[in-house]
């Protein structure tokens, strides 16, 4: 079969070699006469994948001691209310640095359960991140939060926010494991799977041990993050098939380099994507801030909404799919995470070279 060149800004695609694993070994796992799927969470046989999971995870991102891996459910969305829930005592303020959509989601949940203040903006026109003297951050907030990268707006933090002794908190569902990052900056990072880990259905959660266990315990026991961390995540049923493809996805993101290889292959493929919108201004636009355009979700405009609908219908018979810009904002948008590799990159900008000359 001919393989789709996978745009989708999430789920988002995944490397053919992950996949591939897991259709060998989709009805039998390891000669156990089992599906990986049929095995219970209990058992040595999940157990051996869940907890290579977690190790693979601290060895890409070198995670210290300090911090503590968790695989969770609910998406980033669960997330959104769980910071708070966990981190936010009563009487205490946190401070939310919105840039986007996804920031300021994030920023409206966390209200419905604390005091929260807004800095930034996330209806910035061209779209873009506040620089480092432009945060007036509370130095005795609970914790600052940002979103690294706002997939809808295509902008993304090329730095990390200095907050003093103030915990870093980073919803990195959109970026995470483009490059490497010095996790010891951040109090909590929390990522949904289905852009750069894996598929659908797990969230990643890294915390810093001491804030794990300074959690407020006036909330569900379910929704602590001390609960997880004390069963390994395994509280609850896991999502064991999603948590074997991370398994799966991370094996290869080692076996090609880690994460400084795969920071090599992610700015190759952006800097062409660029360079092709950049090379005519006069029919694709970029409505961000160069200094604030995301490596993982290109946003360009055409010269009007038709051409743009032209433009995806045609890109969509040459097998490139996903490239419809989200609904709030329209344009188009090419999501190239890790799994995107940069033959369809090329493929996509020599298509809108010739789309230029034929429109």
């Amino acid at each position: 079969m001919a393989r789709a060149m996978n745009f989708n800004a999430g789920p988002a695609a995944l490397p053919l070699e992950a996949l591939e694993r897991a259709q060998r070994e989709l009805v039998d796992f390891a000669g156990t006469g089992m599906s990986i799927i049929e095995h219970s969470h209990r058992g040595k046989a999940y157990e051996g994948v869940h907890n290579e999971a977690i190790s693979l995870i601290k060895e890409l991102l070198s995670i210290p001691d300090t911090h503590q891996v968790l695989l969770l459910q609910g998406g980033a969305s669960q997330q959104f209310a769980m910071v708070p829930m966990n981190l936010l005592p009563q009487g205490k303020s946190a401070d939310y640095i919105v840039t986007g959509a996804w920031g300021k989601k994030a920023f409206q949940e966390a209200k419905t359960v604390g005091t929260v203040r807004a800095l930034g903006d996330a209806e910035a026109k061209p779209a873009r991140v506040p620089k480092q003297s432009e945060l007036s951050l509370d130095g005795s907030a609970a914790y600052v939060h940002y979103t690294s990268n706002e997939t809808i707006g295509g902008n993304q933090f090329h730095y990390v926010p200095e907050t003093g002794k103030v915990p870093l908190v980073a919803d990195m569902s959109s970026d995470i494991l483009w490059k490497p990052i010095d996790v010891s900056k951040f109090g909590l990072i929390y990522a949904g799977a289905q852009k750069n880990i894996g598929p659908s259905g797990v969230t990643l959660v890294i915390a810093r041990k001491d804030l794990i266990e300074s959690g407020r315990t006036d909330i569900p026991k379910i929704f602590r993050y001390s609960t997880h961390a004390g069963d390994n995540s395994l509280y609850n049923t896991p999502s064991t098939f999603a948590i074997y493809l991370v398994r799966n996805v991370l094996d290869i993101v080692k076996a090609t380099g880690g994460l400084a290889g795969m920071e090599k292959r992610n700015r190759e493929k952006a800097q062409a994507l660029y360079d092709g919108i950049d090379a005519r201004p006069d029919f694709y636009r970029c409505p961000v801030e160069r200094d604030a355009r995301s490596t993982m979700n290109v946003v360009f405009n055409l010269p009007t909404p038709e051409l743009e609908a032209e433009f995806v219908s045609a890109a969509q018979k040459q097998g490139m799919v996903g490239l419809k810009g989200h609904r709030s904002v329209g344009g188009i948008r090419a999501s190239i995470y890790n799994a995107v590799p940069i033959e369809w990159v090329r493929a996509l900008v020599q298509f809108m070279n010739d789309f230029h000359k034929g429109a």
